[in-house]
């Protein structure tokens, strides 16, 4: 699959905002701890993606009821769904001018994920988290992400590389009152 940067201007996937706030001083510490064990940007990106993978707890999984969505919250708070972790993964990536999209899988809801920007292309990861079943890992070249769409049940890899969070996925995070009413509301499409 050939995938489709949003907004031709590669800045913008370094950008930070409301949602991506890596300027963020929580975002800021946990980027400079990760980056003083990396000898690269690529060793950095690892270890940013295992962080958010195997630390923040994916709040379905945990059984958490909180509903966060803003980077530093979910860095704070150590919980979020697949697409407040992918946020945080944002954030600490582009902490250290690593440029990453937010890019989304459809199933019975869409599923959020990253891309990040290595040798002129780019490659998805997801931070989902893992469980039985599940086995995520950061790779460059072929993926090894959370799920695969099955086709012929009409799921689907989307193709758009966002610079900023879908506003779908942002509603629907902002207006859940908690993790139940999120899951009510969870977008089947974008």
């Amino acid at each position: 699959m050939e995938l489709i940067q949003q907004n031709p201007d590669l800045s913008a996937y370094l950008a930070a905002d409301e949602v991506i706030d890596h300027e963020h001083p929580y975002v800021r510490e946990v980027a400079g701890r990760l980056a003083k064990e990396a000898e690269d940007s690529y060793a950095y990106a690892r270890l940013a993606f295992e962080f958010v993978r195997d630390t923040i707890p994916h709040s379905q999984d945990a059984g958490d009821p909180r509903v966060t969505w803003r980077a530093s919250d979910v860095l704070e708070q150590r919980t979020g769904i697949c697409y407040a972790k992918a946020h945080a993964l944002a954030a600490l990536l582009r902490a250290e001018d690593i440029p990453t999209a937010l890019c989304y899988q459809r199933f019975d809801v869409v599923h959020g994920l990253v891309a990040v920007r290595f040798n002129g292309a780019w490659h998805r990861q997801d931070p989902r988290g893992n469980k039985p079943g599940v086995n995520a890992q950061f790779a460059l070249g072929r993926e090894q992400l959370a799920f695969v769409p099955d086709r012929e049940a009409g799921e689907e890899d989307c193709p758009e590389l966002y610079a900023a969070p879908h506003p779908t996925v942002l509603g629907a995070l902002r207006a859940a009152t908690d993790r139940a009413h999120l899951w009510a509301t969870l977008p089947a499409t974008l």
